[in-house]
């Protein structure tokens, strides 16, 4: 039976070609992904490659709270702005705010 010390080296060097091999592959892979590409004339665009954009990027979102004071306004999303906190913390409640 091999020894611990022995067993750590070998693990250590299949990790290794496990590695070599890996990136082997994976370079033909790339090759092969290049070279259909090319024959079917594929852009990266056409994989829905590049910027991600989130569809809701720019959307704006309708007010639901309103200080009547002073007409500041939020949309319940993120974090409770210190107005509302405020008046929280008066005993109000934030329902009080909404905006019917």
């Amino acid at each position: 039976m091999s020894s611990y010390k022995e067993l750590l080296s070998q693990i250590e060097a299949l990790k290794q070609q496990a590695e070599a091999q890996r990136k082997s592959e994976i370079s033909n892979v790339v090759a092969d992904i290049r070279a259909k590409m090319q024959e079917y004339g594929i852009t990266a665009a056409d994989l829905g490659s590049g910027s991600r954009v989130s569809r809701n990027k720019g959307t704006t979102v309708a007010a639901k709270y309103r200080n009547p004071s002073t007409g500041d306004t939020w949309t319940g999303r993120g974090k409770m702005p210190k107005w509302l906190q405020a008046e929280v913390g008066t005993g109000k409640r934030k329902e009080d705010f909404l905006i019917v």
